[in-house]
């Protein structure tokens, strides 16, 4: 017997260790500025622009070769046929790649070399893309992979179903999907819907609530639009924004008309405060997991299997959509459903404002490109709801039709508006007050 407990202190006390040493760590790259070469921002970004200056010739290799296999694995496996998105989206990054080729050697149409075209979208969101990506998932290692959700997602039980309608173990769900990859949250969500642990609106709820863009790719934003001064009013801001938008959306159609038979939530163990729950979920995690090798080396492989498949769509996407609004009128269709929330925003360029946001429906950079010049009011608010909207063409509502959740493509498209047109209201007032305390830079 006393071996037995001292096996299990030893377990727990290994866990502990883990659990504390590993989360600050991942809390550390992810979330404390650090001031090297005069330049602040966060060590997961000094270390992708490090790459990109001292290492370009191999940057650019290696950016090249995620593309190339981006733009074959589809063919190569067979998933190109397996839906009509699918289909779409596997031919779009073949001309990803094509347009990256012609990028590199010079050749094609000399509108396409303008400064906001392909070399904007290669060298400014590629290439940051391409490294931060894998950079930023050997560092979710540390932040997600040894207690730290399962020990926030116990604590904040108590506020999912009030608020979000979803059951207490979606906590873990939500954050994972908040700071992690939308696509692997997308199919854990499937999974575990498919196993009868969510109703079709819990599970719709998550899918279309929760699964946005990673902190990683919030950095490219942030980057693009110069914010990386105030990494930590974005992000929280981005944060809040995201859930408060969730919660609202919960409750209107046409989530709210969803399947839901009955709640489903699991009671606190027996004998335990929530914060011991906590630390128990925590500490079982990481007793559990696998060893760091073992999990930087998955991450770095699915950081890589995620940039593969995104990198070519922004080449592509992002092209056609920057030449759709510069030579068509789809945006500034689009944008007069936003123009209202734009003028009730008090933005300087209402009109400008609605357009450039509407393009977030093809792909969450778009935003951040069209508004990289504008006030910072503005640049902020964009880069909040390049985030917050969730959903966008280039990648995650394909990723949601091809889950088994049954939500239609025009229900994706409603809760596109409605999410976008709540996160301009709910983040315009936080913008003009951050810009009059001077709070951004």
């Amino acid at each position: 017997m006393t071996d037995i407990s001292y096996t299990e202190r030893g377990s727990r006390g290994s866990g502990a260790v883990k659990l504390i040493l590993y989360s600050l760590i991942g809390i550390f790259v992810f979330f404390v500025p650090v001031t090297i070469g005069g330049k602040s921002t966060i060590p997961l970004d000094h270390a992708a622009t490090a790459i990109v200056t001292h290492a370009r010739p191999a940057a650019i290799a290696f950016v090249c070769l995620l593309i190339a296999y981006g733009a074959l694995a589809p063919f190569v496996q067979g998933t190109w046929r397996g839906s009509v998105t699918g289909t779409i989206f596997s031919f779009l990054r073949v001309l990803g790649a094509v347009l990256a080729g012609m990028y590199l050697t010079g050749v094609g149409p000399a509108e396409l070399f303008a400064p906001d075209m392909l070399p904007f979208l290669f060298d400014k969101l590629v290439l940051s893309v391409g490294l931060i990506v894998p950079i930023g998932a050997l560092a979710l290692g540390f932040l997600v992979g040894y207690g730290l959700l399962e020990l926030t997602g116990v604590l904040v039980q108590p506020v999912m179903r009030p608020l979000w309608r979803t059951p207490g173990w979606s906590a873990i769900d939500a954050v994972a999907s908040f700071v992690g990859s939308y696509s692997l949250a997308l199919l854990i969500t499937d999974r575990v819907f498919r196993e009868g642990k969510y109703t079709v609106r819990e599970a719709a709820i998550i899918a279309t609530g929760f699964s946005t863009v990673s902190a990683t790719f919030m950095v490219i934003v942030a980057k693009t639009l110069d914010l990386m001064g105030s990494w930590n009013l974005y992000f929280w801001t981005t944060f809040f924004i995201t859930f408060i938008v969730s919660a609202i959306t919960a409750r209107m159609w046409p989530l709210a008309g969803m399947e839901h038979p009955a709640d489903r939530d699991a009671p606190l163990p027996a004998d335990r405060s929530r914060l011991q729950a906590a630390f128990d979920a925590g500490l079982e995690q990481a007793a559990i997991a696998k060893s760091l090798p073992a999990t930087l080396r998955e991450n770095f492989l699915d950081g890589l299997r995620m940039a593969a498949m995104i990198l070519p769509s922004i080449m592509a996407v992002g092209l056609l959509g920057l030449l759709a609004a510069k030579h068509t009128p789809i945006f500034d269709v689009i944008g007069l459903l936003l123009y209202p929330v734009t003028w009730i925003a008090q933005f300087s360029e209402p009109m400008l404002a609605a357009k450039s946001l509407a393009a977030g429906l093809a792909e969450m950079f778009l935003p951040a490109i069209l508004l990289k010049e504008s006030d910072l009011a503005l640049k902020f608010v964009a880069a909040v709801v390049s985030v917050s909207q969730v959903l966008f063409l280039s990648a995650s509502i394909p990723c949601v039709l091809a889950t088994t959740i049954p939500l239609r493509f025009r229900d994706l498209l409603v809760i596109w508006y409605v999410r976008t047109a709540l996160s301009i209201l709910l983040t315009a007032p936080v913008a003009w007050l951050a810009v009059s305390m001077g709070w951004l830079s």
